[in-house]
């Protein structure tokens, strides 16, 4: 008995460290190399290089242009995400299943068809362009546009971090506090918000990641105007497509790194949270 227990924690080690071995190779190969391939072609040339390609005018309205679709979108969607799940968790109504269906479309539709159909839409030869133009509103191939695509792409991602969330905690607590006298924003401010507040800054984390790298919808409707409508993506292409490699890996790279400082902020919000539950647990 004492050798067939040796002999099956010999295996089970075995095994465990086959995995890791397989999973550290994925990571090295499909995410290191990648990350240090983008890092070392940006530098290749120097720093000096580098800097004049981030500095560039027009690698720096893309840069802002991004940022601000982010600062727009991350908050719409904030607010959305939080009613739709807390109607999708705490009530019953006709048309719930459906609201659940159409919060995971992004996830289902391509990027690329997303960004179609706001140009059928609102492109001038949209079902509603004449209109806007006679209103001198601009969409497609402006800001607006872009904004609107990022927040489509985007807007699950708070949604499905929270629903789940609230419908595992019920509802208890909150009616506790309202047979208590508490007011609705009151309940949320005290019982609900607390509850979610890790889910909800985890959502808004990765909600914002994809908005700042979102290719496929951006790309559709921006028009490709160099200086106006090109986000880091967006510009990262033209570069390339131009042979500026330089200036292409340097504009990447800093999408890389705002990639790894996402996840660095990820970890350590997953870490905290794990933390309040093993401190409560205790």
């Amino acid at each position: 008995m004492a050798n067939t227990t040796k002999i099956a924690t010999h295996e089970s080690k075995a095994v465990t460290l086959t995995f890791i071995t397989v999973a550290l190779t994925y990571l090295v190969l499909f995410l290191g190399l990648p990350l240090f391939a983008v890092f070392y072609q940006a530098l290749s040339k120097g720093w000096g290089l580098y800097w004049a390609a981030l500095q560039e005018p027009d690698a720096w309205s893309a840069i802002k242009l991004t940022f601000i679709a982010a600062a727009i979108a991350v908050p719409a969607n904030l607010v959305f995400g939080i009613a739709a799940a807390w109607a999708i968790a705490k009530f019953e109504f006709k048309g719930k299943s459906l609201l659940i269906t159409l919060i995971d479309l992004p996830f289902a539709v391509s990027p690329v068809v997303s960004g179609l159909v706001y140009v059928l839409l609102f492109g001038a030869q949209g079902w509603f362009g004449p209109w806007l133009q006679a209103h001198d509103i601009k969409l497609i191939f402006a800001v607006p546009g872009i904004v609107l695509a990022t927040i489509f792409v985007t807007f699950p991602f708070i949604a499905r971090e929270l629903i789940p969330l609230m419908q595992s905690q019920g509802k208890e607590e909150e009616e506790a506090a309202v047979s208590l006298g508490a007011s609705g924003w009151q309940t949320f401010r005290r019982v609900t918000l607390p509850n979610i507040k890790w889910g909800l800054l985890y959502g808004v984390i990765l909600c914002n990641a994809r908005a700042m790298g979102e290719f496929g919808a951006v790309s559709v409707v921006s028009g490709h105007i160099r200086g106006m409508t090109n986000t880091m993506p967006l510009h990262v292409e033209i570069l390339y497509n131009e042979y500026n490699f330089v200036a292409a890996f340097a504009v990447a790279s800093l999408l890389a790194l705002l990639a790894v400082v996402t996840l660095m902020v990820k970890s350590l919000v997953e870490w905290q949270a794990s933390g309040e539950i093993l401190h409560h647990g205790a």
